[in-house]
């Protein structure tokens, strides 16, 4: 090895290695991990709740010797800042927003977004106002369509959307518990030994800090504004039809795969895969959706 190649070999090492850094956007800090050579293909992986960008610590560095990756918090998750109800809007319009001005401020011209659980809502709010940015969808477990939120799980939120009370809001406290952080990371799965516990010993201690809850009602409340932009980002995805790639734990009782199928009716370019596992497909088929997502890239 000569020492030219040596050289390339340890600069590559080092951009492709994950670094963590955070900036400010209205006076909130915005943490992100990032890996990956700028000037490659960028993939903006947006998260889901209750996690972080924690959730993509294995996919960006298996991804990272090709491609840019970026992976924010949002305000109220991981390690961005967490103001209160009373000092910030916790809606998905001002997360979107939020997100947006991330994006201006790293400079990222145009992207892949990954869109998983709450990342959809986000990330459709962003490529509807800016479809020219955006090469690609990867979608994990996301709604852009009514089927696939017609399950038990949505039904004590439905009735929190229609009318916001303590006594609608009670019910809804118990998913930010331990057990229900467990339920979660580990229902569907084919083999729970093989999730680490390292994932709702992230989240839970975050879920349980002071004023926390009160951030995920407002959040669940507000997700109650995404149904009725469905037809918008349907409309989106006809007219643009960007390259899209299905990722799909079916087991999931949150988002089941009666959401994923539906984008076949919108998309002709749709890469659709089904896996046999529950929400957080990550966690489980990680290397799997590396594999899918190299695969549909590289075709693109």
């Amino acid at each position: 090895m000569t020492a030219q190649t040596q050289t390339t070999k340890e600069e590559n090492q080092t951009i492709n290695a994950v670094r963590h850094n955070t900036v400010n956007i209205d006076g909130l800090d915005i943490f992100y991990r990032e890996a990956g050579n700028p000037n490659k293909p960028t993939l903006l992986l947006l998260h889901g709740f209750p996690t972080s960008s924690h959730m993509f610590r294995n996919l960006i560095p298996a991804l990272a010797d090709r491609y840019h990756l970026v992976a924010p918090d949002y305000p109220g998750y991981g390690y961005s800042s967490m103001p209160s109800v009373d000092e910030f809007e916790y809606s998905f319009d001002n997360l979107a927003m939020i997100m947006e001005k991330f994006i201006n401020r790293l400079g990222l011209k145009s992207y892949s977004l990954y869109l998983m659980d709450y990342g959809a809502p986000i990330g459709f709010r962003i490529a509807t106002k800016n479809p020219q940015r955006v090469d690609s969808l990867i979608i994990q477990n996301g709604n852009a369509y009514d089927e696939g939120l017609d399950n038990a799980f949505w039904e004590p939120i439905k009735a929190y959307w229609a009318e916001k009370s303590d006594k609608n809001a009670d019910p809804l406290k118990g998913l930010f518990k331990l057990d229900a952080t467990k339920w979660q990371y580990l229902t569907g799965v084919r083999d729970e030994s093989k999730i680490s516990p390292d994932t709702w010993d992230h989240v839970q201690p975050l879920l349980d800090r002071p004023g926390n809850n009160d951030i995920q009602l407002e959040l669940f409340y507000s997700y109650g504004t995404n149904p009725p932009l469905y037809p918008e980002w349907q409309a989106y995805m006809r007219k643009h039809q960007p390259p899209t790639l299905i990722v799909w734990g079916k087991n999931d009782e949150i988002f089941p795969d009666d959401g994923a199928y539906p984008y076949k009716r919108d998309l002709r370019n749709i890469d659709f895969n089904i896996l046999d596992t529950g929400h957080f497909a990550l966690e489980e088929d990680g290397d799997v959706i590396a594999s899918h997502i190299r695969r549909f890239l590289e075709n693109l």
